[in-house]
C-alpha cells in the first residue's frame, strides 16, 4: 500500500481516528479496506469513502452518547465472587 500524502485525506482519517478512539494508521487501513471491497483506486474516491465512515461515525456517538466510556464502565465492574480476589501474595 502507497503511503497517501493529501492533506485532505489525512485530515479526514485524522479525524475518524479520534471519533473511533484508534490509531490513524488503523483508520487509514480501515478506509483501505473498504475502498478495496468496492473496487475503488482513485483518491477522490478514497476520501468519499473515508467521509462516509466518519459521518457514520460520528452518527453513532451521537445516537449511543459515548459508547466506549460506557463499554469501559461495564468492563470493570467486579463481580460478587471476583470482589476478594488477591493479584498478589
Amino acid at each position: 500500500m502507497a503511503v497517501i500524502e493529501d492533506k485532505d485525506f489525512l485530515r479526514i482519517c485524522a479525524d475518524l481516528a479520534k471519533c473511533l478512539s484508534i490509531s490513524l494508521a488503523a483508520a487509514r487501513r480501515k478506509v483501505e479496506l473498504s475502498a478495496a471491497q468496492q473496487g475503488v483506486k482513485d483518491l477522490e474516491s478514497r476520501k468519499g469513502i473515508a467521509k462516509e465512515l466518519l459521518d457514520k461515525a460520528r452518527m453513532s456517538l451521537k445516537k449511543d452518547k459515548d459508547p466506549s466510556a460506557q463499554q469501559l464502565d461495564e468492563l470493570l465492574v467486579a463481580l460478587a465472587e471476583e470482589e476478594n480476589f488477591m493479584v498478589e501474595d
